[in-house]
Formats: C-alpha cells, structure tokens, sequence
C-alpha cells in the first residue's frame, strides 16, 4: 500500500511517537524511510552563526535518533536535512524523495512559532500534502 514514508522530525518527544509509527509502518508494508528535519531559515541570521550550528547539531540528533529507531525496527532509514520554512520543505520533500506517506507528530516543539501565531507545521503539511498524512497525537 506504501512504499516510501517520510518521517518529519524536530527531536521531540511527538515526533519520536511519529517515527515509531512510522516505522511500524514501513516493516508492516516493507516500504523505505526517509527522516528530515528542516533548520527553520526564518529564524538564522547567517550561515555561520553560532545559532545555526546548534540548530545543525540538533537537527543532527534527532536524525541519528530515527536512524538508531529505524535498527531497532530493522529498516534502513535514509536521513536528509534541509534549510527553509518546516511546512514548505516537507510538503517539498514529498515530491523530491517521491514518498507517498507522511507520518508526523501533532505536537513538535513549541516556540517562536507559537508565539508569532504562525500555525501548526502538522497542520500545514495537512494542508498542502499531495499525499496521505498519517498525524500521531503526543500521549506522553
């Protein structure tokens, strides 16, 4: 039914919940995983910034976290980072990694993002996706 997952993720806690339904998933229709986490480009100064690098290494580890979740499950999982606005990148990755599933958390992290009253990045992919989005709730 599925071939190719994309599994959104920032690092928390919702998006573990996602990634291991995700990855249920992908052993359930023996389909490929592709993790992305997006460096939010609205929020960098500069490619060089000490802001940047965290965001780099965060978005890093919560790579490494799916990637370490996808052994467990036994299913490789393919790791892309990408800079830009969160939604627009993932709805972009969609085509681009030609993934026929997302799966997503409904909380992320909480911010910047919620204070300016941009809207939910899950929502937003809900959105926009040409393609089935499978959201899982935070129960933790």
């Amino acid at each position: 039914m599925y071939s190719r997952i994309l599994l959104p993720t920032d690092g928390s806690d919702g998006a573990a919940e996602a990634a291991e339904t995700g990855l249920e998933l992908a052993t359930r229709f023996d389909a490929s995983v592709h993790a992305l986490s997006v460096i939010d480009a609205r929020f960098v100064a500069s490619d060089y910034d000490l802001v940047v690098e965290a965001a780099e290494r965060d978005a890093e580890r919560a790579l490494d976290a799916v990637d370490e979740l996808g052994n467990e499950y036994g299913v490789p999982v393919e790791k892309h980072l990408r800079r830009g606005v969160p939604a627009e990148e993932i709805v972009d990755a969609i085509g681009a990694y030609d993934v026929d599933l997302v799966v997503m958390g409904t909380h992320g992290r909480t911010g910047i993002d919620r204070l300016v009253h941009l809207g939910s990045v899950t929502e937003r992919v809900v959105r926009a996706a040409p393609v089935h989005v499978t959201t899982v709730p935070l129960h933790g």
